[in-house]
This record gives structure tokens, C-alpha cells and sequence, in this order.
């Protein structure tokens, strides 16, 4: 068999040459026979047709010869490709269509799956991916499942002492903005910090210096930092003495001990890298290290996760868990990078695939009709052929090709609608959206386009093939045959099918509007309107001394509120519509006085409340007479007021025994990011505690928020042109070593919160309104087919008395029922299918009315437009259709 297929494709590769020396073997074989016929007398030119003849054909040895090189089948097949082409040059309408209809599909497809490939299926650029892991715990006995994947410096302790069987590393659960100073060159970068070993784990080994050590990654160790390639060449020219030299970052000077290798990613994607040097204190006392871990030679999974389990149960936070959850259990085990890199996306990402099927499910059985259509006008032709002698199995195999034609046609314009869809769709996604830096063609989407296309060939042409089987030498007459009796039953079918895919497709992308809708619609608390806001990283030594803090606080504002057009300006460590700090506080009244709660924290400036237009509801807002050495006080939002001091008022009452509580304000809308929770809104209402800037006197607070948060400087403006600009002046006066990270009208991050859902619905509606077409397109052409077909039935009817209205009304209903069996049985699938969108959907029920409203009365406008072709039955004339037909 190989050496066959050998002989093959050799023979393939030199064909033309093969047909050279064929002819030449041959030309030589009649020359010699001739000749030898000339030396028994024969004159030159009867020896030279004797010859010929009897070699028994020129073109009959030939294709014997190429039959016994396994080309023969090739030439039938090139013929038949051949053939079929030009039928399908006869159809341009209906080989358009078909190209067009899986072009559209398999290049949704080709663009979904192109980030189901990049996102699920490659491999992460580390040596044996496979053997990395991150820690993950599953809470049992809740009402919801619980995932926590960080730990504490008390349970990074435990892992890095108990844990034999993988190497652990842990880094900060994300970057922080900051201050890069190199010479006179000062840039905003992204800052990571990781433990010893962690560029070990990941098998990233640095193109200039080393890693961190040991030593360096203990609480009070040296300042070193490691850069990123990228960082390297742009800042500091790629000099190769680089290390040992020293930078300022973050307001101190670093030494440089590496610089990572070009490409090189981490998890934390961050510009520079410093030494975590963890502890149990400042970041270590709460669960803000993220664990990363490579299994070591000759150990298991499963002997990690015993391990791990076994380790982080000895730790404080564990023990205080199961006492302040009776009932439950918590359990720790090690999951692959890749699948916690992309799990928040990973339902997402399936569900648009799902769609995109969906979508060349539509296409194959909207193709299969168009297919039986043509099938029925061939009818005449195929009996012809078989009648002279064709076998049913070559005209089969012409169909298929025909089939196979239109798919590759379909698969390489699809492949380019994918790439373009691609491109667009990578631009519609914000920056650091997705969490790889590359999304391509590669050859797994290339293969997966060309098996996407051989399966539409085969979806849509097994019916017509079917149907083909029982055409007959009588077929060609009128109404004989199971295509020409059977085919509108069976279109009808495969255009329900359709319909109901189509109402599922519908739906979801209703229930995702809906939410979106409804997300995009909460009330904010404040006013957006003309609010401009610059985030400047604060993580930096200079600022972890409250009085300076206080003074850049107070200089940049005075400057600020000068600039023209400036209402009002304020500084806040976080906004509407981001995360806030959680913190714990203790209520000194209320019904739950003496407990200490978790909630939201905020440190803003005085006039913070005018600038966003937060309203008060009760007391006052704070002013500039809340100085450090004053009367610690505080404001809550109306949530917090309700939850913990009910109808009582909160204002005059104590927080952590000693600060007043002097005002309540408005609840504002925020990012419910880090909400690990399955059906956690990305957007929430939740309690608030306002603290003055100027009474955050805690230096260990000030460095540990601003390790994580960049405050915002915010300003209200009636004309916001040069605003910007002029807030960039006034921080950069304030302090040159400052750099801005971004400035920000407020709406634009209030769009930026819900960026994931707003591609997702995109995405879904394009997919949804695709098939909302295709099956227009099914019942246009059933209608219309059924129009054509009838032309003599309509004449007789009309001819007996039928009116206009009558008969159309007779033929439409083909259409008409054919949508509304499809319409029901979607809404049926809708049933079974919608669930599974349960924890997408805030605020708007899997069965929501107005939704299922919205798809049944669309459908219904796309059906009554498409059976137009209807009307063509005005311009009938019952007495030339007869005399027609």
C-alpha cells in the first residue's frame, strides 16, 4: 500500500515527465515495429498503420499505462472536477450562495476557534507546561461553591517547608503601577513582585545576569530587580552591563540582577520584577500571593495535592475557616497554569464556539435544501444519464465532487472572512483582555478550517445524495419520483431545523442584551458628565510618609482647581466602577455592635463628593478641618447604613471605637472583580466606608494600599478640551518622577468595567443575526421553489375561480409552517438549552418574557418577509401557465 502510494505521488511530481517518456516509449515501440513490418515487404505506410492497430490504441495503452501508475483514478477525478465545474457555472446564483453561506460560517467558526486554540488548546511557552501548576481549593457544604487560589505568608511558609514533592514559588496576585527612573528617563512600568525560584518554576533562564536568590528573598533583603527584555532594549539601550547597575524604582534605588529573555512571558506579565521578600505582616496578612508550582522528577499530581492539603490545614487561616463554617470542608489541590489562565474566559469562549456550530448546522441544512432544489431541476438530466447507461454510482460520485468543489470554495474564502473577523474582533477586545499576547492563524485553525469544510460537504450533501437514490428512468416526468413528490417535505424539515436552532440562538443573545442592558443601566450614584480622572502610581517609598503624602495631595489639588474650566478637583484611591480595598472594621452600635466585618475602603479628598456628585443623604461631607491630628471620622453609603444599623441612623455612632461616623451618601456602582463566586455580577452595590486622605497616617497602610491601587486624581469640567493635558502639567510639577499611567474620562471606564460582556453579546448577536438570515434565505427559497413548481397547480386554480389572496395564502402556508414548527421547536430546546446560561444572566431570568416575546414576534417579521415570493402569483396568467406547461 505505501510503496502504491509512493509510486503515487512520484508519479504525480514528474507527471510531465512521465507523459514525456510515455510517449516516447510508445513512439519508439511503433517506429521499431514498423520498421521490422517494412523489412518483410510491407510498404511504409501499411506497416505504419499495422502497427498502430496492432498495438490496440495509442490512448487506450496510455491510459493502461497510467491505470497501472495509480493515476487513472487521478485523471477521472480531475475530469469529474472538471465537469463539475462547469455545472457549476451554469448555476452562478446558486454556487454563489453556497460559498457565500459557508464562507460566512466557517469563517465564524475559524475566528472562535482561533481563540479556543490560543486560549485552551496550546501549550504555554514553558518547558513541560504540563508539569506546571497553581494552587486551587474547592469549598464544599456551601450553598456555593467557593474557588480560592491564593495564600497568606503564614500558608506560603507552610507550602515552602512541607511541600517535597514540586518546586513552589508565589508572586503578588497581580502588577502595580510604578516609577522607573534611569538617568534623567522616568517611565510608568509595571511592577511584579516573585518569590526565589519563581523564573525556575516557569524554566525562564535570564539572557544577562540571574535570577533572585534565596537571600534576597527574605523580609528587609537587598533591593534587586530582574527586566523584562522589552524593558532592557527600550530604557537602557540592551547594554550588556547592565547588572550591577542600579535604578530608582518606586522612589528607591534597585540593583539590577537580570534581564529575562526576548519573548519571555509570566503569568504576572509585568515590565520589572523584584523580590517578593514575603512575610506574615503588611501583604502577607491577607491571602494576596499567588502560588505557582513545578512537580519535581519521579512525583505525582495526586502526592501533591495529599502535600498541599496536608500543609495549608496547619495554617491559622484553614483552622478559622472550618470554626466559622461548621459543616463545611475546604480542600487544596494543584490544577494545570494553563486551565486557571484562562478559566474566567473559558465559559465564555465555549459558549460563542457552541454558537458558531450552531451557525454551520444552519448553513449545511439550509445548503442540503438549496441542493434538493437543484437536485429536482437535474432530475431530467440524471434520468438521461442513466438511461444511456451511467451508473447510479458515478453520478453519485459527480454530485460529490460537485459537493467537494463548493466546500474548498467555501473553506478558502471562509478561511479569509475568519482572518478578518479575527482582526476585528482583536481590535474590538480592550488592551490586556485576553490573557496571551498573540491570537493566529496557526496550522491547528488552518486544519481545523479545512475539517470544518469537509464536514460541511458531507452535512450538506448527504440528502441530496439520499434523495438522488430514488430517482428513476420515470422521474423525469411530471410529479413522478421521490424528489420531485418528496422534496418539499423534507426541505421543510431541514428549513424547521433551522428555525429552531435559529430561535436558540435568538434567545441567548436576547437574555445577554437584556443583561447587558440592565448592567449598563444601574443608576452609578454619581454623575459622569465632564468627570476627567489621571491615575498616578503612588507605590513609592517618598509617599509612605504620610505628611509627604499629605502635601503632594494638597499642592497638586490647589494647582489643579486653577487650571480653567476646573469646577472642582479631588483625589480618590479608587472609583466607581473599579475594585476597592477590603478591610475590616469593627461596629461599635447597631444591631451587630462588637463584631468586626469586611468591607469596601476608600480613602478620598475633601471635596470628592461635589466632584463625582455623590449625593448626601444625612450629616456632612468632610472638609479640610479632618486633619491627622483631628477627631477620626468616617462616612458610610446607604448600604452599609442599612446592613448594620438598619432603620436607625448611623451618623454619630463609632467605627473601631473611636471613629465618628458623620455622614451617609449615595451608593455607587462597583467592579465585583476578584469575586470568585459562580453568578457573581461584574458590577455591584455593596457597602462603603469613606475615610478622609489626610487621617490615613499609617505608613505600612499607605505602602500596602498603593502596592495594589493607583489613586486618582479627578476633576469636574464643563469644557474638558486641554484638561488633560493641563492635569498632566500640574503632576509633573508636583513631582517630575511622577509618570501618569493613563487619563481617563470617567465614561470610558465605566465602559471599560463591562467590556467582557459587551464582546460577548457582539459576538453572540453577529452569530445570532447570521442565522437569522440563513433561515430567511431557506424559507425565501421554499417559498419560492414552491411558487416555480406549482406554476401549472396555481394556473388550474385560478382558472377554476381561486383568487389572488386565496392562492397565495394556499402556497405560503408552506413557508409559514415551516417557521412556525421550527419556532416551536426551538422554544422546546430553549427550555434544555438556557439553563446552562444561568450564571451569565444578572438580573434577568432564563425564561425572561419580554426576551422570548422579542424572539417569537422577530421571527415572525422575518417569515412574512420572506415569503414575498408569494406575490410573484399576482403576475401569474392562469392561461399562459397552462399553456406553459
Amino acid at each position: 500500500m505505501l510503496a502504491r502510494l509512493r509510486s503515487l505521488v512520484g508519479s504525480l511530481a514528474q507527471r510531465r515527465t512521465f507523459e514525456a517518456d510515455l510517449d516516447e516509449e510508445l513512439g519508439a515501440h511503433i517506429e521499431q515495429y514498423t520498421r521490422d513490418l517494412i523489412g518483410s515487404g510491407m510498404s511504409p505506410e501499411d506497416a505504419h498503420r499495422q502497427a498502430r492497430l496492432e498495438l490496440g490504441g495509442l490512448n487506450t495503452v496510455k491510459d493502461e499505462c497510467r491505470e497501472a501508475r495509480g493515476l487513472g483514478a487521478f485523471d477521472a477525478f480531475q475530469r469529474e472536477c472538471r465537469y463539475a465545474a462547469r455545472q457549476l457555472r451554469r448555476s452562478p446564483g446558486f454556487a454563489g450562495t453556497v460559498v457565500l453561506t459557508l464562507a460566512l460560517s466557517i469563517g465564524a467558526n475559524t475566528a472562535i476557534f482561533s481563540l479556543v486554540n490560543t486560549l485552551l488548546l496550546e501549550a504555554l511557552p514553558y518547558a513541560q507546561p504540563e508539569r506546571i501548576g497553581t494552587l486551587y481549593a474547592r469549598t464544599s457544604g456551601l450553598e456555593s461553591a467557593e474557588a480560592r487560589r491564593t495564600v497568606d505568608g503564614e500558608q506560603w511558609e507552610h507550602v515552602r517547608d512541607e511541600v517535597s514533592s514540586v518546586v513552589p514559588a508565589v508572586a503578588t496576585t497581580g502588577t502595580s503601577g510604578a516609577n522607573i527612573r534611569a538617568g534623567s528617563v522616568v517611565r510608568y512600568v509595571r511592577a511584579g513582585r516573585v518569590s526565589a525560584r519563581y523564573f525556575d518554576v516557569l524554566a525562564l533562564h535570564p539572557v544577562v545576569g540571574r535570577t533572585f536568590a534565596p537571600d534576597e528573598d527574605v523580609p528587609n533583603g537587598p533591593n534587586v530587580a530582574m527586566l523584562s527584555h522589552a524593558l532592557w532594549q527600550n530604557m537602557l539601550g540592551g547594554r550588556t552591563d547592565v547588572v550591577g547597575q542600579s535604578v530608582m524604582l518606586k522612589g528607591e534605588p534597585y540593583t539590577v540582577v537580570g534581564v529575562l529573555p526576548e519573548g519571555a512571558t509570566t503569568p504576572l506579565e509585568a515590565d520589572v520584577y523584584t523580590a517578593l521578600q514575603p512575610n506574615r505582616d503588611g501583604d502577607g496578612r491577607a491571602a494576596n500571593f499567588r502560588l505557582v508550582m513545578r512537580l519535581r522528577d519521579g512525583a505525582t499530581w495526586q502526592q501533591a495535592d495529599a502535600e498541599l492539603h496536608r500543609a495549608l490545614s496547619a495554617s491559622s487561616r484553614f483552622q478559622n475557616f472550618a470554626r466559622e463554617n461548621p459543616g463545611t470542608q475546604l480542600n487544596y489541590h494543584a490544577v494545570p497554569l494553563q486551565q486557571a489562565a484562562t478559566d474566567t474566559l473559558r465559559p465564555q469562549v465555549l459558549a460563542l464556539m457552541i454558537a458558531a456550530g450552531l451557525i454551520v448546522l444552519i448553513a449545511c441544512a439550509n445548503i442540503a435544501g438549496l441542493s434538493l432544489v437543484r437536485m429536482l431541476r437535474r432530475t431530467r438530466e440524471i434520468t438521461i444519464r442513466l438511461a444511456l447507461g451511467a451508473s447510479r454510482w458515478q453520478i453519485q460520485r459527480q454530485l460529490w465532487v460537485e459537493h467537494l468543489l463548493l466546500a474548498a470554495a467555501g473553506g478558502m474564502v471562509g478561511l479569509g472572512v475568519g482572518a478578518l473577523a479575527l482582526r476585528g474582533l482583536l481590535q474590538l477586545l480592550p488592551e490586556r483582555f485576553l490573557p496571551v499576547a498573540t491570537v493566529t492563524l496557526d496550522g491547528r485553525v488552518l486544519g481545523f478550517t479545512l475539517l470544518l469544510s469537509l464536514m460541511t460537504c458531507v452535512l450538506s450533501g448527504v440528502l441530496p445524495a439520499v434523495a438522488m437514490g430514488g430517482v428513476s428512468l420515470r422521474s423525469s416526468a411530471p410529479g413522478r419520483g421521490v424528489i420531485g413528490g418528496g422534496h418539499i417535505r423534507l426541505r421543510q424539515m431541514l428549513i424547521g431545523g433551522e428555525v429552531a436552532l435559529t430561535v436558540v440562538l435568538l434567545a441567548a443573545a436576547g437574555l445577554l442584551v437584556r443583561t447587558l442592558i440592565g448592567l449598563q443601566t444601574m443608576p452609578p450614584g454619581f454623575n459622569p458628565a465632564g468627570v476627567i480622572t489621571a491615575k498616578v502610581s503612588l507605590d513609592d517609598v517618598r509617599y509612605h510618609d504620610p505628611g509627604a503624602f499629605r502635601r503632594l495631595l494638597t499642592e497638586s489639588l490647589s494647582a489643579m482647581s486653577r487650571i480653567p474650566g476646573v469646577q472642582s478637583a479631588a483625589v480618590a484611591l479608587t472609583l466607581p466602577y473599579e475594585r476597592a480595598v477590603f478591610n475590616g472594621v469593627k461596629l461599635g452600635s447597631g444591631k451587630e455592635a462588637g463584631r468586626t466585618i469586611s468591607t469596601n475602603h476608600v480613602y478620598v479628598t475633601p471635596r470628592y463628593f461635589e466632584t463625582m456628585q455623590i449625593a448626601v443623604l444625612e450629616g456632612r461631607v468632610f472638609t479640610d478641618a479632618d486633619g491627622p491630628d483631628d477627631q477620626p471620622v468616617t462616612i458610610v453609603n446607604r448600604s452599609f447604613a442599612r446592613k448594620f444599623f438598619g432603620e436607625e441612623s448611623p451618623v454619630g455612632r463609632y467605627l473601631d471605637d473611636k471613629v465618628l461616623i458623620v455622614g451617609i451618601v449615595a451608593d455607587t456602582v462597583l467592579s465585583a472583580e476578584g469575586r470568585l463566586n459562580p453568578g457573581t455580577a461584574p458590577l455591584t452595590r455593596e457597602e462603603m466606608v469613606y475615610v478622609p486622605a489626610a487621617q490615613v497616617t499609617d505608613s505600612k497602610m499607605l505602602a500596602l494600599a498603593h502596592g495594589f491601587f493607583q489613586p486618582s486624581w479627578i476633576v469636574r469640567t464643563a469644557a474638558p478640551a486641554g484638561v488633560p493635558a493641563q492635569m498632566q502639567r500640574v503632576l509633573s510639577n508636583a513631582d517630575p518622577q511622577l509618570a501618569m499611567s493613563g487619563v481617563f474620562e470617567m465614561s470610558d471606564l465605566m465602559a471599560l468595567a463591562l467590556a467582557r460582556q459587551r464582546v460577548a453579546v457582539a459576538l453572540l448577536a453577529v452569530m445570532s443575526a447570521l442565522a437569522l438570515l440563513l433561515s430567511a434565505v431557506g424559507i425565501f427559497a421554499l417559498v419560492a421553489s414552491v411558487v416555480a413548481q406549482r406554476t401549472r397547480e396555481i394556473g388550474i386554480l385560478m382558472a377554476l375561480g381561486s383568487t389572488v389572496p386565496q392562492t397565495m395564502v394556499r402556497v405560503g402556508r408552506a413557508g409559514v409552517i415551516t417557521s412556525g414548527v421550527g419556532l416551536l421547536l426551538g422554544l422546546i430546546l430553549c427550555a434544555v438549552v438556557l439553563p446552562a446560561m444561568r450564571s451569565v444572566l444578572y438580573g434577568v431570568g432564563v425564561y425572561d418574557l419580554p426576551t422570548m416575546l422579542a424572539v417569537v414576534l422577530t421571527l415572525v417579521a422575518v417569515t412574512l418577509l420572506a415569503t414575498t415570493p408569494i406575490l410573484r402569483i399576482a403576475r401569474i396568467d392562469p392561461v399562459k401557465a397552462l399553456r406553459e406547461e
